[in-house]
């Protein structure tokens, strides 16, 4: 089951161009999930035709027992279809043991963002204190400036190539998931902060002595990681921004919602998140669904 899972990995890493970190997580899942049938088994030995429902049913209940959060669980069991449905695709399977398996229900809870005041108090914060020239406040404000007015994915901004920006017509080309090319539009502020970001960007690939395309670097010169702009972006919200939990994933949150809230089609916010179907976009929706409930509890006469 050991070569299987790395074949696995190595479709998502080629094929898909799945992020580090989520390479990381399938590849734990699916070794836990190995890791429980061989603890579950004399021989000690699993074989991947051995699996049936009810030994995943088993996992999951296992995993309930632990007191794990359910989406933790569902997250889990995810990796476990992804998987069996690339074995059956590649005809090492007959037939998916996951298919029968359902999902665990998951509590549905509204994530809070930063409403559009927020946001714009926070980056102006950011920028002023960007004014004295630190070079990391100029690099982290670009950062920010872009991951909200793009709505990129952390890996797709970290995965930014300079010669993927074009500040003259202010766009980004960005490699999403399953390797699909999009291009993504970005405002005025954040041109301006890339601007400045720049000839920051030339220093240090000279005191470096690198020659790397990425757009973002830290001090030696090298590719800026997806957990480095997470925890930036957690520095500077707990200095400059609301109390409230974030992460960049509220960003992109922010960006669809409060484009949303502006009157943008829904359609053009699917393309500029790179969403394969609109219900995936939809979800973004609940934020402003659940804005105008409020507006209308507390103005309408009849509320």
């Amino acid at each position: 089951m050991d070569k299987l899972i790395e074949r696995y990995v190595n479709y998502l890493r080629v094929e898909k161009n799945a992020s580090p970190h989520t390479i990381r997580n399938y590849r734990s899942d699916l070794t836990q999930f190995r890791d429980f049938l061989v603890q579950h088994d004399a021989e000690r030995k699993i074989a991947v035709r051995s699996v049936t429902p009810l030994k995943i049913r088993a996992f999951l209940a296992f995993l309930f027992e632990k007191e794990r959060k359910k989406t933790s669980i569902a997250r889990k069991l995810a990796a476990l279809r992804a998987f069996f449905k690339f074995l059956s695709r590649e005809k090492l399977l007959h037939q998916d043991p996951s298919a029968l398996v359902s999902t665990p229900k998951l509590v549905k809870t509204l994530p809070r963002i930063m409403t559009e005041e927020e946001m714009n108090d926070f980056l102006n914060r950011v920028g002023a204190a960007a004014e004295a020239g630190d070079w990391k406040m100029l690099r982290d404000r670009a950062i920010l400036e872009l991951l909200y007015a793009s709505g990129l994915r952390v890996s797709e901004l970290a995965g930014l190539d300079l010669r993927g920006v074009n500040l003259g017509e202010s766009f980004v080309l960005v490699r999403g998931k399953g390797d699909r090319e999009r291009i993504v539009p970005f405002g005025s502020k954040a041109r301006a902060a890339l601007e400045a970001y720049l000839p920051v960007r030339e220093r240090i690939l000279i005191q470096a002595r690198t020659g790397t395309p990425a757009l973002f670097l830290n001090a030696r010169g090298n590719r800026l990681t997806t957990r480095s702009v997470d925890r930036l972006l957690k520095g500077y919200v707990k200095r400059y921004g609301p109390n409230i939990r974030v992460s960049p994933h509220s960003l992109r949150h922010a960006f669809a919602s409060h484009l949303l809230a502006e009157g943008a089609d829904l359609r053009a916010i699917q393309e500029m998140l790179g969403h394969k179907s609109l219900a995936t976009t939809q979800r973004y929706t609940q934020v402003s669904v659940q804005h105008l409930i409020d507006v209308y509890d507390k103005t309408h006469p009849k509320a």
